[in-house]
């Protein structure tokens, strides 16, 4: 009976099964239960299977291709292991950052991901999350997406300021963010300066805006509208600054410091002033927002609000995750992260005055 067993064992080797390999077809091959197959393959813990029996299935499904049935899988477990991401755009700069964070982390958590951007349309921002959950979506992250339904899932929105129920945002502290620019312009003696407010799509525009405000009238500056610019083009390269901040400069240059809306946005500032034969800091001091890699290798590198956009990525997958759990706690609204200043070489002491006879084009001497 055993040699008989044996020689069909080795026929088997010798004939390996024809066209697409199943659970009960490799089981049959290697003479074993389909239930042993299963349990090796889908490593299903607890189960006592022999370290030999086991690398023995291995081998056998690496030699035939043979991929267990993900979806049957998730039928059984009611978990798909799978999160959906919005995010208005696929570009480098603040977005990457923060994918970069989300990625890194389910990728150790052993999850998979969608990734859907909207480019802020409304219609996209409605639909998107109804097309992932069809698609198995166990929660939903999102990046600077103004979100305005209730979903029927575990939400936690990255920049994300509006309550709704479900949702856990994971915002900056906008209002320390703002203290810590305008102190850093106000204790190098800046008492004119020029605002960049962010597009009115942008989920962050608002609360940053009114952090700044307030801080400003605690600091006795004067937020003067002819000085203050509003972003409304969707764009994420410096072009997002330059065209802005060049006709800002054919009206007004009596201005010691300029502050942006990001950094992408400043890098375009920078080139603006330059374009103009105004020097950065000498002239003009600029401050960014967010710290971008680029930030640091611009000439000159860029003054900055550090938001940590990684670690904010990588919180967001963990409150998600948390909240995917049986026992999970999805009471909590809100996260807050702190900013950090972040001083390079694109600001210093005022020097100078420039004059407001701007359609001359002229400037006082040095102080």
């Amino acid at each position: 009976m055993g040699t008989t067993r044996g020689t069909t064992r080795a026929k088997r080797a010798l004939e390996p099964p024809s066209g697409p390999v199943s659970l009960k077809t490799l089981a049959a091959y290697l003479d074993l239960d389909p239930t042993t197959v299963s349990v090796v393959l889908n490593e299903v813990p607890g189960r006592s299977i022999p370290e030999a029996t086991r690398e023995r299935i291995r081998k056998a499904a690496l030699k035939f291709n043979y991929q267990p049935s993900f979806l049957a899988r998730s039928l059984r477990n009611r978990r798909t292991m799978t999160i959906g991401i919005l995010v208005p755009v696929l570009a480098d700069g603040y977005h990457a950052e923060v994918m970069t964070g989300i990625g890194d982390s389910l990728l150790e958590e052993k999850y998979f991901y969608f990734i859907a951007h909207h480019r802020h349309r409304a219609d996209l921002i409605e639909q998107y999350p109804r097309m992932l959950i069809s698609r198995g979506a166990e929660g939903l992250i999102t990046i600077d997406t103004n979100l305005v339904d209730k979903l029927p899932l575990p939400v936690v929105a990255i920049a994300g300021h509006r309550c709704l129920d479900g949702v856990t945002n994971v915002v900056l502290d906008n209002q320390r963010a703002a203290e810590l620019s305008l102190r850093h312009l106000y204790d190098l003696g800046h008492r004119t300066i020029a605002f960049m407010r962010g597009q009115p799509y942008s989920s962050d525009s608002d609360a940053r805006w009114q952090g700044i405000v307030q801080v400003a009238q605690d600091l006795g500056l004067i937020i003067r509208p002819e000085l203050t610019i509003q972003l409304t083009k969707d764009l994420t390269s410096p072009e997002l600054g330059y065209p802005v901040v060049k006709q800002l400069l054919t009206h007004h240059r009596n201005f010691t410091a300029f502050l942006s809306f990001n950094d992408i946005a400043a890098i375009g500032c920078i080139r603006a002033l330059h374009d103009v034969g105004l020097r950065v800091p000498q002239d003009v001091s600029v401050v960014g927002f967010d710290d971008i890699k680029e930030a640091a290798f611009q000439t000159p590198s860029l003054t900055t609000i550090r938001q940590p956009l990684h670690q904010m990525g990588a919180l967001a997958v963990q409150t998600l995750l948390q909240q995917l759990r049986p026992s999970g706690n999805r009471e909590r609204t809100q996260i807050a992260v702190a900013p950090e200043l972040i001083v390079r070489e694109s600001t210093g002491p005022v020097r100078r005055k420039l004059a407001s006879k701007v359609n001359l084009g002229t400037r006082e001497a040095d102080l």
